[in-house]
């Protein structure tokens, strides 16, 4: 089985990436499909070029709550006409709910979340959520809504409770290149105790960087890292990690 990388935004051209470099590196480290989510409609168009250029690639349009301005009702409106003209989109997202920001809105993120939320049950797609200081707010969202494709929440970082409560919802937990890290004590002891099939793996390339790589470009092959740390920290054989992480990844995502 080889390896997913669940969240990994590849269009970040300010970076002057060398795309083919960056994919022969995570190949060659067994990474064989990667999940590339839109953060604004300025770049839902960049995603699907991307995705549409390169075997394995799958695209996911949302509304990230760190880039909102303005009124979204157009951009709403276009995420809607997006999901029902293009079958290779395979979730909503990066959507969610960012109360760590400075000046954060929750009326207006709950506002721009709601409608995507909807659209998401509505198509029949999961979403990839981002969640920081607010997983309270979103899981009352979620438990009214019931998105029967539930979905994933990125760079898990909440509570044993609160991860539980998602799981109850059916969604998985994104685990990265924080897990890595050895402070990162509460995240690695729910690596340990929740059940393998409650993680899917991700990088969040270029962002994210692992224990060792700090101040670096991150890259989709360090998901191999990824996984390797969680198969210590449970003490499990690497191969199992990889096997249940990359099923539940093409399960819940339907790659």
């Amino acid at each position: 089985m080889k390896l997913i990388d669940t969240h990994c935004h590849l269009d970040f051209p300010e970076l002057s990436v060398d795309i083919d470099a960056v994919l022969e590196r995570a190949h060659k480290a067994g990474v064989a499909k990667f999940v590339v989510p839109g953060v604004s409609a300025d770049n839902w168009d960049a995603v699907l070029n991307l995705c549409s250029e390169h075997a394995g690639f799958y695209p996911a349009l949302g509304l990230h709550p760190c880039f909102l301005k303005g009124e979204h009702a157009a951009d709403i409106a276009l995420l809607a006409s997006k999901l029902k003209g293009n079958n290779q989109i395979v979730a909503v997202g990066e959507i969610g709910l960012d109360l760590f920001i400075p000046d954060a809105n929750l009326q207006q993120q709950m506002a721009v979340l709601i409608p995507q939320l909807t659209l998401a049950k509505e198509y029949q797609k999961p979403v990839l959520l981002h969640v920081r200081k607010a997983h309270d707010p979103l899981l009352k969202q979620l438990r009214q809504l019931k998105l029967e494709r539930a979905g994933l929440v990125h760079a898990f970082s909440g509570s044993e409770q609160q991860a539980r409560e998602y799981l109850k919802l059916g969604f998985k937990l994104g685990i990265g290149g924080s897990v890595t890290y050895e402070r990162a004590t509460k995240l690695r002891r729910l690596v340990a105790e929740l059940p393998l099939e409650s993680f899917v793996l991700e990088t969040d390339s270029p962002d994210m960087p692992l224990q060792g790589y700090q101040g670096q470009v991150n890259y989709p092959e360090r998901i191999a890292e990824v996984a390797a740390a969680v198969a210590k920290i449970r003490q499990q054989p690497l191969a199992e990690v990889i096997e249940v992480t990359s099923v539940q990844s093409s399960k819940f995502l339907g790659l």
